[in-house]
């Protein structure tokens, strides 16, 4: 490994780092560093590994063309190396952007080029963020049978992989799309399942991704008390971790409570004789 190479994998692994910890601007300021070095080098598998991390910086950044653009040079490199389970992360990435974009059906056919290659390759963690994907794309074209079951072979991949959060995961997008169809008693049994699973797994996000799904169950079979009790217990998580729907959530919980009181101090409803 030359000095250079060697310099790209250590700024890789800082970006990496930063990623993981939500610090972007650092971790694009890696990236970007580590590029000059691949650029240099002429290493086209350091140079595709870079490119990816760009890519997915920008994805979750909210700059999709950067990102676009970013996988596109990957996938071409991916293609020169022959490497065909990237090809198929690649398209995934790929994928992602577009449903990100809103454009479903662009999103589905990546989606299931990239299928193609994982069952190839016998990429079984690949295939399970796919059909999870997939799920999605169904989900948003109310083709709600359908996404069910693509979350279940999700499901029994993760589960055969030993991924317990990506079970919890799998569980409440199901209960989600349980929701949609107002089938409420099988919502509920799915997002009780991915909090519990969540909980022994002391992963605190997903608990609350669950318990917010519960919330709106809770909300529209009318059992508010347990919704704003909930909703209480997502509203602390969010203020712990800085999350996007802090204000949001606590607004609602406060409206919650508020329609309690209101119930709680009404005057008890009296028959009139004539």
């Amino acid at each position: 490994m030359t000095l250079r190479n060697g310099l790209s994998e250590e700024l890789n692994r800082q970006g990496n780092e930063h990623f993981s910890r939500g610090l972007y601007t650092d971790a694009y300021t890696c990236y970007a560093k580590a590029l000059e070095c691949d650029r240099l080098t002429g290493d086209q598998r350091a140079l595709a590994a870079t490119l990816g991390n760009l890519g997915n910086i920008c994805a979750v950044s909210g700059r999709r063309e950067s990102a676009q653009t970013y996988y596109q040079e990957v996938l071409e490199l991916q293609k020169i190396l022959g490497d065909e389970k990237g090809i198929g992360t690649t398209l995934g990435n790929l994928g992602n952007l577009r449903a990100d974009a809103g454009e479903w059906d662009r999103a589905k056919a990546y989606y299931l080029e990239a299928m193609d290659l994982m069952c190839k390759t016998q990429d079984d963690a690949g295939k399970a963020v796919l059909f999870s994907d997939l799920g999605l794309v169904a989900r948003e074209a109310k083709a709600y049978e359908q996404a069910i079951g693509y979350y279940e072979q999700s499901l029994v991949l993760i589960r055969r992989l030993g991924n317990e959060g990506g079970v919890a995961d799998a569980w409440r997008m199901i209960g989600r799309t349980f929701l949609l169809q107002q089938r409420y008693d099988d919502a509920i049994a799915c997002c009780q399942t991915s909090q519990s699973i969540a909980e022994r797994s002391r992963d605190e996000l997903r608990t609350g991704g669950a318990r917010y799904v519960l919330v709106q169950c809770y909300e529209e079979t009318g059992k508010l008390r347990e919704a704003a009790d909930l909703l209480e217990l997502v509203v602390h998580m969010d203020r712990k971790y800085q999350l996007p729907k802090l204000e949001e959530n606590t607004r609602r919980l406060a409206a919650l409570r508020a329609t309690l009181l209101g119930q709680d101090e009404a005057p008890p409803h009296r028959k009139t004789h004539a």
